[in-house]
């Protein structure tokens, strides 16, 4: 026997465990870092858009605002007038408030809120609302009979409806 040792024959190395990927988990952090990036982003855009959106509404308020302000000052114009008048003759003041009423009922009406009193037509509780009813053999039960105050609108955009005294059924 010899002392001397044999050289040893490399093993056949056993599977290790690959090492970490540091790559991979570096490119999940970069893609989460992106991910987050891109949610403040938005976040970000979502409030800027808000804040235009209100903006851009105040605005449109308020060009209505004086739209319809403007609509109504050649109503009031013709009202001073008027009252310049009123000692005249009370017929000549009755005729020019008569016209400047007319004209009002024209500036709602371009504002979408037409004036309606028709009489002699069935009640309707979406256009009417009664107040009394009277008894009237010549006309059906639930008709319209007298307006005592008129309505203004149609359907969702009503501004209120007409008050109305109707015929009830004769018993």
């Amino acid at each position: 026997m010899s002392t001397e040792q044999e050289p040893t024959r490399p093993q056949e190395e056993l599977p290790q465990a690959p090492p970490p990927e540091q790559p991979e988990v570096d490119d999940h952090a970069a893609a989460l870092d992106e991910l987050q990036d891109r949610w403040r982003r938005a976040l970000a855009d979502l409030d800027n858009l808000r804040k235009r959106h209100a903006k851009e509404l105040e605005r449109e308020r308020s060009i209505e605002r004086a739209r319809t302000a403007a609509a109504w000052l050649p109503v009031i114009d013709n009202l001073d007038l008027a009252l310049s008048h009123a000692g005249s003759d009370p017929s000549a003041v009755l005729e020019g408030v008569k016209a400047v009423r007319d004209q009002a009922v024209g500036v709602l009406g371009r504002l979408g809120y037409p004036r309606y009193e028709e009489t002699g037509v069935p009640f309707d509780p979406t256009r009417h609302e009664v107040v009394g009813t009277v008894e009237d053999p010549d006309a059906e039960p639930n008709t319209v009979v007298q307006i005592l105050r008129p309505g203004y609108g149609e359907g969702s955009q009503q501004l209120r409806p007409a008050a109305v005294m109707v015929t009830k059924r004769q018993e």
